[in-house]
């Protein structure tokens, strides 16, 4: 059914013969594995990744990119692709019948460089993503691998690995498993899932068809063109869009993904005479699952080979490239030998408390949809009545909490303000962006902290520059970053809306100390070389001395 021409990647034999043992290998080129493949090249770690198709993702699957994901994509280089092919949205629309309950806007402020979401196709992802992997010599991506045995030793894992010519091993210190909803290696090593399997099924359905329709997130509850209880509709590039049909819990699958099936049900939501063509059908039920912790010795586990959401909210893809973004800095570090080994388990520590988070979420978000019993019908029905004429019971309706980064709050990384601050840049939230000018041309505020430890200076950076140079030889890199509102002096960055000092609620000497993911390590109103010290100790996971 599908239009899309899938390029089909070559083969090529690997040559173990040397017993070779690999830093990093990766198995599943997905979004996840390839975005962690590209960033640990971007720090310096040789990786190998592992596939056992030779093509990208069949199906237009995960299909909302969210801000933040592409601010991600945005520093490993694959982002212009993306933005290119995408389509931008940033409201959406309520429906109870054909009744329009409400609408919001999921971007309203101004001064951001990336809309709340763009809608393209994972295929299209995984290209600009395979693209941008050809660009770096250190990542050897091996099509037609297939893993099939796994053994791990405190020191190394070996893989054993099947191609058309025949089997090898892979040694490597550590093995990121990024294979999917079915991962082999979450089964190789006897895991299991947590959580809940709900009944209902779906009928998710990619159409080719021309319709004037905005481009906005549209969701139905008792869709007058459909018997079952919610509808959604969004669209993507090249005049594909995306319908879900929530069909009940006693259908047959197989049955139900048939065209003769699944045509009627578009037509009637559609209209008789709209044309169209059907690209990708799928029934699936929903899977709120995870794994108890993410990390198994020299096995960590990231996407959804670790955790699994509802759809609604389009919190999957989103959030394991965050896991990716997470744990590619901490790897790296450890393999340079600049930070201890147990910076690895705040991956845990930090991932796995998001995940939970979006199982939470993706769960109440199934079972409002899904309301079985009494007491959840009459819930969900009372809210669906007071929605249109009373804002605050919006609040209690649930089509899906769409994605939002994980603040970090409870790391152990991050150091506790001894300052006061205002806004929503505490330690351990994602840094925000903001329009700057930058070496005589405007520019975007993230785009200049990226990839290592960066020191955010607002006016005079003397005082900062004497922290950084009171730093042991053996720290890791830290850039310093000045900016402020007058271009005055040295300063790197102007901040040309006073955007940026009104975000980071700063003054004259306010700095902010940002992790290579760009995550709030540690802020103050003035920085001394001491304390400098002690939040880069702390965010690299070493030991900090009582006191500080």
């Amino acid at each position: 059914m599908s239009s899309h021409q899938y390029r089909h990647y070559g083969y090529r034999p690997a040559n173990e013969m040397s017993g070779r043992l690999h830093q990093v290998v990766i198995v599943g080129a997905g979004p996840v594995g390839l975005a962690a493949a590209i960033d640990l090249a971007q720090h310096g770690v040789e990786c190998v990744v592992i596939d056992e198709d030779d093509t990208v993702s069949v199906g237009s699957r995960a299909i909302c990119w969210a801000k933040r994901t592409l601010e991600i994509f945005a520093r490993l280089g694959a982002v212009e692709a993306m933005m290119a092919k995408g389509i931008t949205w940033n409201r959406g629309r309520v429906f109870h019948g054909d009744r329009e309950l409400y609408s919001f806007d999921l971007l309203r402020e101004l001064g951001h460089k990336y809309p709340a979401f763009i809608n393209l196709q994972q295929y299209y992802v995984e290209e600009a993503l395979v693209a941008r992997s050809a660009q770096l010599e250190t990542i050897d991506l091996r099509w037609r691998h297939k893993l099939v045995g796994l053994r791990a030793g405190g020191d190394a894992v070996w893989l054993d690995v099947e191609t058309p010519e025949g089997s090898y091993v892979l040694t490597a210190q550590f093995l990121i498993a990024a294979d999917g909803a079915r991962s082999t290696t979450r089964h190789l090593l006897g895991l299991e899932f947590e959580g809940r399997v709900f009944e209902d099924r779906f009928l998710i359905a990619d159409v080719r068809m021309r319709a004037d329709f905005p481009t906005e997130r549209w969701f139905w509850f008792a869709p007058p063109f459909h018997p079952g209880p919610s509808a959604l509709l969004h669209r993507q590039a090249d005049d594909i869009w995306r319908i879900d049909l929530q069909l009940g819990p006693d259908v047959d699958p197989d049955e139900e993904r048939k065209p003769d099936r699944v045509i009627p049900r578009l037509k009637a939501m559609l209209g008789p005479d709209r044309p169209f063509e059907l690209e990708w059908v799928s029934v699936y039920r929903f899977q709120c699952r995870m794994l108890d912790r993410f990390r198994h010795g020299r096995v960590i586990f990231v996407g959804d080979s670790a955790h699994q959401v509802s759809p609604f909210g389009a919190r999957g893809g989103n959030s394991g490239i965050q896991d990716a973004d997470n744990l590619s800095w901490k790897l790296a570090l450890v393999l340079a030998g600049r930070a201890p080994e147990a910076l690895i388990d705040t991956y845990d520590s930090e991932r796995v408390p998001a995940a939970r988070e979006n199982v939470r979420v993706t769960t109440a978000t199934t079972d409002f949809m899904s309301a079985k019993g009494p007491s959840a019908v009459a819930f969900r029905d009372a809210v669906l009545e007071l929605a249109e004429t009373t804002p605050c019971a919006r609040a209690f309706l649930n089509s899906g909490r769409l994605s939002l980064p994980a603040i970090l709050r409870n790391s152990s990384l991050n150091t506790p303000d001894s300052d006061t601050f205002s806004g929503l840049l505490v330690p351990g939230a994602p840094a925000s962006d903001a329009p700057v000018e930058c070496r005589g041309a405007l520019g975007w505020l993230l785009d200049e902290l990226a990839g290592t430890f960066t020191l955010l200076v607002f006016g005079d950076a003397i005082s900062a520059k004497a922290a950084c140079e009171s730093l042991p030889p053996r720290s890791p890199a830290l850039r310093l970053v000045s900016i402020d509102a007058t271009g005055k002096g040295s300063r790197d960055l102007i901040d040309v809306k006073g955007i940026a000092a009104e975000r980071y609620d700063a003054e004259e000497g306010s700095a902010y100390l940002l992790r290579p993911d760009q995550h709030v390590a540690a802020r103050w109103r003035k920085i001394e070389g001491g304390a400098l010290k002690s939040a880069l100790d702390r965010a690299v996971g070493l030991k900090v001395r009582t006191g500080e």
